[in-house]
């Protein structure tokens, strides 16, 4: 190699170790870069612990942290004794496990393998056929995981799944529900409402919502606060000491309604006697405390069940508040009483009745050919338009219009209840003016009728209706306690008095239309109602089965410690039996029976009788549950637990709105004693070795020995008695 070649070599090498050199550099000075920005990045998640916006921290808790809400549970609607109308239950959904490869400890199948006896089973306890069951456990894929029934395999109950799971079925698989238990069935079903699942929001946690109803209009009360409980635990998944944090659940406040189980009862009853013979387009009834305007009971055609939701596409309205309708002649009373008041009646001055033009318009009565020259009291009992025509004519438009007002007409009642209707009057015409006085061209509400009537029966104090008794928290503290409300005094003392004087002649005199509605031992202050119903034209509907009856009686008379106010709409009526007739088949036995009247006869007007159980060794809450499907009262005495004594023993008959006292184990203490029968009182008496010493008569008033208070055999029991 010449000296030049040696020098270019040489020349290479230099400029390969350069550039050697300088790539090292390079690679240094990345690595440096590198690591400056891993240790800044670093230093950045240390000191603000987060990393794309997500907290390490936290996500580190949430990965090694175990969450459980704990479920609240939804207040009860119960009635004013404490006898539940509406709790918290659960229910279940069936599926059957199809696949073959479900296999579990030693072997064992865990899918359906006796399709024949599963199906014989399920058809026995479920609304589903045989056939149905077989068909739906054979698939046409074969290759189903599991199969479900439709709605004959949901809301299934405690019980009828504990039957099921009796027969050991491989494959059959429960998932539990929360749900709502109605344990009377239909009860004031539209004023107590139903619930629905929803989902609460940004979580997959379910819960009860009310959707119509005391349920709804009282949601958030009944609705409970969810709690948790956090487990920490290591990375194998086990809870590490001292770990567990815990925020306890809230149950929802207990809502006790007025509502008397024996006098609800009852009156479903009568209601769906009554409308089995007349297929009303709707009905309704209330009966309430005249003094307190506590509702009593109510009811209304078309109702449903709300365990089965049978019969509710027809019922979603609350009636009494949200279904408005021309009242007719009822109306007279509040006519009545603003001319009496304003100094414009007079009893006995005469007028000829059948007929009485108004602006060339005519008023007819109904019996247009009239009875003749009568005095405007007989007209009143004979429930003559033309009467009621004269005395608006009397008064003058304005002050007829300023008693409506009074009365409180065309207002809200303020019910508290959802999509309350506050009605509606035609009154630009001298004819229109004329026919608010007997019920026509005005549209109310059941709710405003009957607070209304509270002047009449209150000698000019008028109350507002309630049906809200008290509401009680989950650890029993008393958020809301019922107070008599006065809404007003629309008319004088005298004036109602004169009112109920001419509601009695209408069912005592011998030419008053309202003499079904009499009470033996008692004086009642009625008045009747007949109105042509408006069709969708808005024109009156003609025939005999276009018209709303209703009746509102007042008892004692002289003094009315009850109000009950019944409407029918568009019945139709047999041959045999008059409107009143039939709204008397309602009102006679309910009011008997709300004044304590032959309480045995009005009692076996409920739904025939029922043969109890025996219940011992069942659990008290599966006891009272199915008791209450028979519409019996339950009480339970010592702790919740298995029933070791029953008083009536079992296969003893019993008629619905009767009691059962079940004991259990553990100290018993004496039960709030408020309404209960002679009958039921010696019954607890006799069960637990106590002696009874009662006074008065009708229902138990006052008790010797405190709720609450260790029963001890051999004491005695001192019980006052008054008639409701």
């Amino acid at each position: 190699m010449n000296k030049k070649e040696k020098r270019s070599k040489k020349n290479d090498n230099n400029k390969s170790s350069q550039n050697r050199r300088a790539f090292g550099q390079w690679l240094f000075f990345i690595a440096i870069a590198l690591f400056v920005i891993l240790i800044l990045r670093f230093s950045y998640i240390a000191i603000g612990g987060t990393v794309e916006h997500i907290n390490l921290s936290s996500q580190a808790r949430r990965l090694y942290t175990d969450n459980k809400v704990l479920k609240a549970q939804r207040g009860s609607i119960l009635d004013a004794s404490g006898q539940p109308i509406a709790e918290d239950t659960s229910t279940y959904s069936i599926y059957a496990v199809l696949d073959k490869t479900q296999v579990g400890a030693n072997k064992k199948p865990l899918y359906v393998t006796n399709k024949k006896k599963t199906a014989r089973v399920l058809a026995k306890y479920l609304p589903i056929s045989e056939k149905k069951v077989l068909k739906a456990l054979n698939p046409s894929n074969k290759k189903s995981f599991q199969v479900e029934f439709g709605t004959a395999g949901k809301n299934i109950s405690v019980a009828t799944k504990e039957k099921i799971e009796s027969y050991k079925l491989t494959g059959i698989n429960f998932i539990q529900s929360e749900a709502r238990l109605y344990p009377n069935g239909t009860f004031a079903s539209n004023l107590i409402g139903i619930t629905s699942q929803t989902q609460k929001k940004n979580s997959d946690v379910t819960q009860l919502k009310g959707v119509m109803g005391i349920e709804s209009a009282f949601n958030q009360k009944l609705t409970g606060t969810d709690g948790q409980r956090s487990i920490q635990k290591d990375k194998f998944g086990y809870q590490l000491p001292s770990s567990q944090e815990e925020k306890a659940a809230v149950n929802g406040q207990n809502i006790y309604t007025t509502l008397d189980t024996r006098l609800q009862t009852l009156l479903e009853t009568e209601m769906s006697k009554v409308q089995s013979q007349v297929h009303a387009k709707s009905m309704t009834a209330t009966i309430m405390n005249a003094k307190t305007g506590a509702i009593l009971a109510t009811s209304q055609r078309p109702t449903f069940n709300p365990t089965t939701k049978n019969g509710i596409s027809k019922a979603w309205n609350n009636a009494i508040v949200q279904d408005t309708f021309e009242p007719g002649s009822t109306m007279k009373v509040f006519t009545t009483a603003a001319a009496i008041d304003s100094g414009h009646f007079n009893a006995k001055e005469k007028y000829k009745s059948g007929t009485y033009k108004i602006d060339g318009q005519v008023v007819p009565d109904w019996q247009t050919s009239g009875w003749g020259l009568i005095t405007y009291e007989e007209g009143f009992a004979r429930s003559s338009n033309v009467a009621m025509a004269h005395l608006e004519q009397k008064m003058g438009a304005k002050t007829w219009k300023k008693y409506i007002n009074r009365f409180k007409f065309l207002q809200s009642t303020n019910s508290g209840l959802n999509g309350e209707a506050t009605g509606s009057i035609q009154f630009s015409y001298p004819i229109d003016q004329a026919d608010t006085a007997f019920g026509q061209g005005i549209d109310v509400t059941d709710m405003q009728m009957l607070q209304g009537f509270t002047a009449i029966a209150n000698n000019g104090k008028m109350v507002k209706p309630q049906y809200i008794k008290k509401i009680v928290t989950s650890d029993g503290k008393v958020t809301y306690r019922m107070k008599t409300k006065t809404i007003g005094h629309p008319i004088k003392s005298s004036t109602a008095k004169e009112v109920r004087k001419l509601m009695q002649d209408v069912v005592y005199k011998s030419y008053g239309i309202g003499q079904n509605f009499k009470i033996k031992g008692y004086r009642v202050a009625a008045k009747t109602g007949t109105a042509q119903v408006v069709g969708s034209n808005g024109t009156y509907l003609n025939g005999d089965d276009s018209y709303l009856y209703s009746v509102v009686g007042m008892v004692p008379a002289n003094n009315p410690k009850y109000i009950m106010y019944i409407t029918m709409k568009q019945p139709t009526l047999p041959e045999d039996k008059t409107a009143t007739q039939l709204l008397d088949e309602i009102f006679g036995p309910v009011m008997k029976q709300a004044l304590g009247e032959n309480a045995s006869t009005a009692q076996n007007q409920v739904s025939g009788k029922t043969t109890i159980s025996s219940y011992i060794g069942d659990s008290s809450d599966n006891a009272v549950k199915e008791l209450g499907k028979k519409n019996i009262a339950a009480t339970v005495l010592g702790d919740a637990g298995t029933v070791t004594q029953q008083s009536p023993s079992a296969n003893t008959e019993m008629l619905a709105g009767q009691r059962v006292i079940l004991v259990t184990s553990g100290q018993m203490k004496m039960p709030d004693l408020s309404g209960w029968s002679r009958n039921d009182v010696l019954k607890l008496t006799k069960l637990v070795g106590m002696q009874a010493d009662f006074s008065g008569t009708g229902f138990v008033k006052s008790q010797s020995i405190k709720k609450g208070t260790l029963i001890q055999s051999g004491q005695t029991l001192t019980v006052k008695l008054k008639q409701k």
